[in-house]
């Protein structure tokens, strides 16, 4: 039986880009939710890319992307202390190798400063190994203000803080139709629940042309990109402090390129393939062949198999219109003849250096239409969960002092302790799955891979959410950590 679900603001979709919108929006006095058919927030295209904060110079002739990234790049020291994310502002290089190579960076210069991308300059193999000894290449780019985030850390503070500040987020609520009611306002309707809402906001990335039809905005074709990557050990990431990019090709894509993450490790990747509407996130030896050799040129003694701890894919939401037969490029719609809605199609990359930005638009088409009284209680203020690991020892006793759970590891790799797991278990969202604790503290992340750790999880979710082991969750519904007792 379905229950009636009123709000002034329904949100579909609650990765990046929805937890953007939802924590911008809740700056005002409304009622909002977040659906989100998966069991947690980073579960597609948030938790799964390169983790980059992109400076705005591969952003292309897209003049709104670009506006979008430059802006979403110069605000994010301010972001990142706001929600207590792990933030570098390393730089980058984008190398290239011959003439040909050093005449397309010298165009990609001359964009870059057309779009005043701050503080860029050419630099040749001399300034290469003065900026990173450990990179390759005969000509460069360097981009001071580019940096690197944990994507599914910044996705989940987004919704944190949303939800502190009144937000409400419904997991596994697939949207499977949405209706206008009369009189003004919107029935939406899952495979749970009903919700109406004066406002709806399509937010739903890959499964954006989903309800972007269901809205009457309009049909467009999925043409999604699967990228594969390879995750190193952090043996690897002592030698290299910055992402390495190689020339981008005529069509502006970029080939694999190496990029530390601000845990330690090394990204090699994305490959890309066009795979239509399916959704692929099985990794290939194939793929893997290809970002060794194409990362071995501009990381060269370092990508070592033996330095391989894991792979993953992730999956770009691109979309074509059907008529012009183009890619449909970072839109954000309203239409009058679809009043208190508007459409985010074709947002991918840079959409994470571009979250923010896009929700102040986002913001900006509901204000065109209503007086919003602001929300005298919001609070931009969001504490992640203290890591122990990066404590001083002093700091660390006092930690163990005030809770003896501290004292005891349950994951030897990260260092990630029992009172860290409890914390996350109790997350604010209500995630309760394996993946979920996982990406909230780095448990399981390390070299071993839960090897060690992840029965400890797995085991504290039980006794502190009192589920049996039949309930326990990997990330998604059916994918269940025990099928049954073994001897």
């Amino acid at each position: 039986m379905f229950v009636e679900n009123m709000y002034d603001v329904v949100i579909i979709g609650g990765g990046v880009i929805g937890s953007a919108v939802a924590r911008e929006l809740s700056r005002y006095k409304l009622q909002i939710c977040v659906l989100e058919k998966e069991l947690d927030v980073c579960n597609g295209a948030s938790g799964r890319n390169t983790g980059l904060l992109h400076s705005g110079i591969l952003s292309g002739e897209h003049r709104l992307r670009t506006e979008y990234c430059l802006e979403g790049n110069a605000e994010f020291d301010q972001v990142a202390a706001e929600l207590d994310v792990p933030f570098k502002r390393c730089g980058k290089l984008i190398v290239g190798f011959g003439e040909q190579e050093k005449k397309n960076l010298q165009k990609l210069y001359e964009h870059g400063l057309e779009c005043n991308v701050p503080g860029i300059r050419m630099v040749d193999a001399k300034g290469i190994k003065e900026i990173e000894p450990n990179a390759d290449g005969d000509t460069a780019i360097y981009v001071p203000t580019a940096g690197i985030l944990c994507p599914y850390s910044y996705t989940i503070a987004l919704a944190e803080n949303a939800a502190q500040n009144g937000v409400r987020y419904h997991f596994d609520e697939e949207v499977r139709s949405i209706e206008r009611i009369s009189g003004g306002g919107y029935r939406i309707i899952t495979g749970k629940s009903q919700w109406t809402a004066r406002w709806v906001i399509n937010c739903a990335g890959l499964f954006a042309y989903r309800i972007s039809s269901m809205l009457g905005f309009g049909t467009y074709i999925p043409q999604r990109v699967k990228g594969e990557y390879e995750i190193l050990d952090k043996k690897a990431g002592k030698f290299l402090s910055l992402p390495i990019y190689p020339t981008p090709s005529e069509s502006g894509d970029c080939d694999i390129h190496i990029t530390p993450t601000v845990d330690g490790n090394v990204l090699v990747g994305p490959t890309l393939q066009e795979i239509d509407e399916k959704i692929d996130y099985s990794a290939t030896q194939e793929k893997i062949d290809e970002m060794v050799e194409q990362g071995g040129r501009l990381f060269p003694k370092h990508i070592r198999k033996e330095y391989f701890i894991r792979n993953y894919a992730g999956i770009f939401p691109y979309v074509v219109d059907p008529v012009t037969k183009q890619r449909v490029d970072f839109q954000i719609q309203s239409d009058p003849g679809i009043p208190n809605a508007v459409n985010l199609v074709g947002i991918s990359t840079p959409g994470l250096t571009s979250a923010l930005p896009i929700a102040r638009r986002v913001a900006g088409k509901l204000l065109e239409q209503e007086a919003l009284r602001s929300n005298p209680t919001f609070n931009p203020i969001r504490k992640g969960i203290v890591r122990f690991s990066e404590q001083s020892n002093e700091e660390k006793a006092r930690l163990i002092l005030n809770d003896p759970d501290y004292g005891e590891i349950y994951c030897r790799c990260e260092c990630v302790t029992k009172a860290e797991i409890r914390q996350a278990v109790h997350n604010i969202l209500g995630v309760s799955t394996v993946s979920g604790i996982k990406y909230r503290t780095r448990a399981t992340m390390g070299r071993c891979q839960g090897g060690y750790c992840e029965t400890r999880l797995t085991s504290t979710i039980q006794q502190e959410l009192n589920k049996s082991a039949g309930e326990i969750l990997l990330n998604q519904n059916g994918a269940y950590m025990f099928m049954g007792e073994v001897k």
